[in-house]
């Protein structure tokens, strides 16, 4: 037996549904089936409703309710370039200074060693002096930047124990092994005089591996001053990956600029030909090699331009430009050598480290890795639209 109460609430509501200004029914289980709301009602609506579809002219005459075609446009705008949280897409190598400085020290080594051999077989006994000397303290100084980017020397070694050709890292630690070595002994070949007469059988034996010494290290050279190109752009770092193909032309390009400048600051004028010739042809290929890197590198050329990189590669062509052009007419002014020479070397060091800094800069900005993905994406698309047989 129900209460007064709850009699009294069923005919309050009653009243209510049965009067003039009754709420109508949202009860469409029990309404009539063309009354009830279809699939096309969108959530909050009581009647039929269908979704917005922009449509061009290739997908007139179709149903509004069918699903989207090709000839039709998205009307939700493109997403913005940010990341998770507003982390980078990549994450920036952990390389400090010490690894540009590597890679400068390591190219101007194996161009002295180029010199170096050139002109021990030609007599050229001051422009081979400057060589090998070069490449002993270039190189040392190299592998010390690189002991001290891995943390300590046993580290190094241990990248010995293992020798995989499709590894840059492993097949670099092995030339590197391998020229360090003979560029080193070919090095002390010229400080044997400062040894005492005691030890005149080290002498004796220095002089006899000084030219051996001398050409297997130039044989190694070029692996050397390239090699390193090779380590970058085998990262997925969107500045360096993106150049694979022109950075190897503008590392040797460096290197063969940068060992001219110092032959022509430490060798005589009577010399130092063979070291303008080959700071001409550097320089040229430096400048050269890196305009069409640039092109190559699409959006992310934006890096060359702007911030520490931007300033460092103006340096940069300014420097290798003026120091390439006045070895061109050095040949009868000692100033104007030493001159040119320093400018490549400064040159040479500025391109190393501006284009690491680019690299660096692209992997921060997510919009160097997404915008070439897209273009990837959208070519593929338009090729497989083009031929759709293939």
């Amino acid at each position: 037996m129900s209460n007064p109460i709850s009699r009294w609430w069923q005919r309050t509501r009653q009243d209510r549904s049965d009067g003039p200004n009754a709420e109508p029914s949202t009860n469409y289980r029990d309404a009539p089936i063309e009354s009830r709301p279809g699939r096309e009602a969108l959530p909050g609506s009581r009647g039929r409703a269908e979704r917005p579809v922009v449509q061009t002219d290739a997908g007139a005459g179709h149903g509004s309710g069918k699903r989207r075609g090709r000839g039709e446009q998205p009307v939700v705008p493109d997403a913005s370039f940010t990341s998770y949280y507003g982390r980078p897409v990549l994450k920036p190598s952990p390389w400090e200074a010490d690894i540009p400085a590597y890679l400068f020290l390591g190219g101007m080594a194996a161009g002295s060693s180029l010199l170096a051999a050139g002109a021990d077989l030609a007599g050229l006994t001051t422009l081979r002096r400057a060589g090998r000397l070069g490449a002993m303290i270039g190189i040392s100084g190299s592998f010390v930047a690189l002991v001290h980017d891995l943390g300590r020397p046993a580290r190094f070694v241990n990248m010995l124990r293992v020798a995989k050709r499709t590894s840059p890292m492993s097949v670099g630690t092995w030339i590197l092994t391998l020229y360090g070595p003979l560029a080193a002994a070919a090095g002390a070949a010229e400080l044997r005089g400062l040894l005492p007469r005691r030890l005149s059988w080290v002498t004796s034996l220095l002089e006899l591996a000084a030219r051996p010494a001398g050409i297997g290290a130039a044989v190694a050279a070029p692996a050397i001053a390239s090699y390193t190109a090779v380590l970058l752009a085998d990262t997925a770092t969107p500045a360096w990956h993106d150049a694979r193909r022109e950075l190897p032309f503008v590392f040797v390009g460096s290197a063969a600029a940068a060992s001219g400048g110092l032959g022509m600051i430490a060798a005589t004028l009577a010399d130092a030909g063979p070291a303008r010739r080959l700071a001409v042809g550097g320089a040229a290929l430096d400048l050269i090699a890196g305009h069409r890197l640039e092109s190559a590198v699409g959006i992310a050329a934006e890096t060359l331009h702007t911030g520490a990189a931007g300033r460092l590669m103006t340096a940069s062509k300014i420097l290798t430009a003026a120091g390439g052009l006045g070895a061109i007419f050095a040949g009868r002014s000692r100033i104007l050598s030493a001159v040119s020479g320093v400018a490549l070397l400064a040159g040479s060091a500025c391109t190393r480290f501006g284009l690491f800094e680019a690299g660096q800069e692209s992997a921060r900005d997510p919009k160097y890795t997404i915008v070439p993905q897209r273009e990837r994406l959208e070519r593929k698309a338009s090729a497989e639209a083009a031929n759709p047989g293939n």
